[in-house]
C-alpha cells in the first residue's frame, strides 16, 4: 500500500525532486538550529496574505498622485527579461511594480506577465555572484507572493528557491552563511533574500535563525557575534565589534552613534568630518528590506537595539549632512513610516536595487509613526 501511494503521489519527477530538496533544506536548516542554544528571538509566523504588506492596507492604497502614477508607468512597461546574475538589472524591481499594481487594480494581464517572469528568471542566476542573486531575486519572491502563482508554477518556483538558499558560488559562499559571516552589504542583501525565501517556503525555524542574526547585526553580540569584521577605526569597540554602533558611542569627541562600521571603513579609516560613503546606504537597502519582512512576521525589530536602524538614519542625515540619494531613496519612505521620522523623502523616489515603491507603500501619511500598523 505504501509503495502504491507513493508511486501515485510522487510519479512527476517534479513533485519528487521538490520533495527531496525541501527535505534537504529542512535538514541543514536543522543542522544549523541544533547548535543554536538560544531561544531569543522566538519562531516566527507567516504572514497569511502577503509577505511584504498587509493586504486589506494595500487595497486602502490611493490610485492617484505622484508615487502611483510613477508606479503604474513603469508597470506598463514591456516585460524585460531576467537576469539575476547582474546586480544592476532593474527587470527584478519593474516586475514587482508589476505585481504591486495588480494586487490594487486585479489587472489580469499584469499578473501574466509577472508569472512569466519569475519563470523567466529561473536559471539566470549561474554565471553570477552570491552578492549579484542577493540583489537581485528577493524582488521576485515578493513579486510571486502578490500575484500567487499558479499551482505548476509555484512547485517549479519553490523548488529554485529551494536550490538558492543551499547553492555554492564560486566563492563557496551560500546566501545563508553570506548572511551569518558577512557583516556588510554583502551579509544585509543576502539576508533579505534569505528572509524573503525562507518566508516564501513557509519555513519558520530559518526565519527564525535569520531574526537572531539580524538582532546580532544591530549590535546584540549575546544573540549572535559570528561576523567577521575587518578594519576596525570606525567601531566603537575594537573588542566587540558591531553592525551598527551602539547609542551614544563617540570617538575622539565626535559622535558615532548609528554608524555602520564595516560599510563606513570603505571611505577610509576614521577621519572627521565623516567621508559620505554610499556603501552604508547599500547596506542598509538589505537591512531595511530585512527589518519590514521581519516585522511582518511578528519581530519586534524597528526597537532592537535602542532603534538602531532609526539611529543609522540619524547620523547619516544629521552628523554626516549625507541624505539618500538615487536609488536610495526609497529608504527613507520606510523610515519615516514606522518611526514617525521627517526624514528627506521625495516623491516620487527611485526603487533600488532589491526594493522600491515605498513612496507608495508606505507613504508616510498613509500611518506615520504607527509600527505595529500592518501587524496581524
Amino acid at each position: 500500500m505504501f509503495s502504491h501511494n507513493f508511486s501515485k503521489k510522487y510519479r512527476n519527477p517534479l513533485n519528487l525532486t521538490l520533495i527531496l530538496l525541501t527535505t534537504l533544506f529542512s535538514l541543514s536548516a536543522t543542522a544549523v538550529d541544533l547548535n543554536d542554544t538560544d531561544a531569543e528571538p522566538g519562531p516566527a509566523y507567516i504572514p497569511s496574505d502577503y509577505l511584504w504588506i498587509d493586504a486589506e492596507r494595500l487595497s486602502r492604497l490611493p490610485m492617484e498622485g505622484a508615487a502611483w502614477d510613477r508606479l503604474l508607468k513603469i508597470s506598463k512597461r514591456p516585460l524585460k527579461h531576467p537576469n539575476l546574475s547582474d546586480q544592476d538589472d532593474k527587470a527584478n524591481v519593474e516586475v514587482l511594480a508589476k505585481a504591486l499594481v495588480f494586487a490594487r487594480t486585479g489587472d489580469e494581464q499584469l499578473r501574466q506577465q509577472v508569472i512569466r517572469s519569475c519563470m523567466m528568471a529561473i536559471g539566470t542566476e549561474r554565471n553570477g555572484r552570491v552578492l549579484d542573486v542577493a540583489k537581485e531575486l528577493m524582488a521576485y519572491v515578493l513579486a510571486a507572493d502578490l500575484v500567487k502563482l499558479p499551482e505548476a508554477e509555484d512547485k517549479r518556483f519553490r523548488q529554485f528557491l529551494l536550490t538558492q538558499m543551499i547553492r555554492r558560488y564560486p566563492s563557496g559562499k551560500t546566501l545563508r552563511s553570506t548572511h551569518e559571516d558577512r557583516p556588510n552589504n554583502w551579509g544585509t542583501y543576502s539576508g533579505a533574500t534569505r528572509i524573503a525565501i525562507a518566508a516564501y517556503l513557509g519555513d519558520r525555524k530559518e526565519v527564525a535563525r535569520s531574526a537572531k542574526v539580524f538582532k546580532g547585526w544591530l549590535g546584540d553580540r549575546d544573540v549572535y557575534q559570528e561576523f567577521r569584521y575587518k578594519e576596525d577605526s570606525w567601531q566603537a569597540d575594537d573588542d566587540n565589534p558591531v553592525g551598527i554602533n551602539p547609542k551614544g558611542a563617540s570617538r575622539d569627541g565626535h559622535s558615532i552613534d548609528g554608524v555602520l562600521p564595516d560599510d563606513q571603513r570603505r571611505g577610509g579609516r576614521f577621519s572627521w568630518p565623516p567621508p559620505k560613503e554610499n556603501y552604508v546606504y547599500t547596506a542598509l537597502q538589505g537591512a531595511v528590506a530585512q527589518a519590514v519582512l521581519l516585522h511582518r512576521m511578528g519581530y519586534p525589530v524597528w526597537q532592537w537595539q535602542d532603534q538602531a536602524l532609526l539611529r543609522a538614519f540619524q547620523w547619516l542625515n544629521h552628523t554626516a549632512r549625507f541624505p539618500a540619494e538615487g536609488d536610495d531613496t526609497w529608504l527613507p519612505h520606510i523610515i519615516n513610516y514606522y518611526y514617525g521620522s521627517d526624514f528627506d523623502a521625495p516623491t516620487p523616489s527611485k526603487p533600488g536595487k532589491n526594493m522600491g515603491w515605498s513612496d507608495w507603500t508606505h507613504a508616510a501619511n498613509e500611518s506615520a509613526n504607527a509600527p505595529n500598523q500592518d501587524q496581524q
